[in-house]
């Protein structure tokens, strides 16, 4: 009875992954570093958002943030409780704590972020026991998708860098 429902859950994750890393895609067509996150309940989407904070000159504009914001509009509630929250950059210090104020039941990330991430990478804050408030975390779901998506990213904006150092050596 288990092996089904993990099945299908996985199934699913990697679905909502997938929608997520379309919204990254959207930002990165912006100018964002591509993240992507959704929001979903019961099988809905109630808010979903890519990173922002340049273009909307917001330095809370994160992808998680965003969704937050529209998620809570949408229910009408700031508390967001049975819901997973599909983010493809494991958050921040400001993202796990918006999403542990918001109650969201179910944290799924695709690749860590080595610098700034405390769900894995640097402090565990997901799990933290003072927290009133404890989230299930699943990592790494589609993590080389979303792991090359950002590397591309980089990649890209180094080279576009490179030729505009090249065309005027004064910058």
């Amino acid at each position: 009875m288990g092996g089904p429902v993990v099945s299908d859950l996985a199934t699913s994750d990697e679905h909502w992954m997938r929608r997520a890393l379309a919204l990254a895609e959207q930002g990165a067509a912006l100018g964002e570093v591509p993240v992507g996150a959704v929001i979903v309940r019961h099988g809905e989407v109630i808010g979903e958002g890519f990173n922002q904070p340049i273009s909307a000159h917001d330095p809370t504009a994160h992808a998680e943030v965003v969704a937050l914001r529209k998620a809570a509009r949408r229910a009408q509630n700031y508390r967001l409780p049975e819901t997973t929250l599909y983010v493809t950059l494991e958050p921040c210090t400001m993202c796990i704590g918006a999403l542990i104020h918001a109650r969201v039941g179910r944290l799924v990330y695709g690749t860590t972020e080595p610098k700034a991430g405390v769900v894995e990478s640097r402090n565990q804050l997901a799990h933290t026991p003072y927290y009133n408030h404890l989230m299930e975390v699943e990592g790494g779901v589609l993590m080389e998708v979303c792991q090359q998506q950002l590397t591309d990213f980089f990649r890209q904006r180094r080279a576009e860098a490179k030729a505009r150092k090249r065309a005027d050596p004064a910058l």
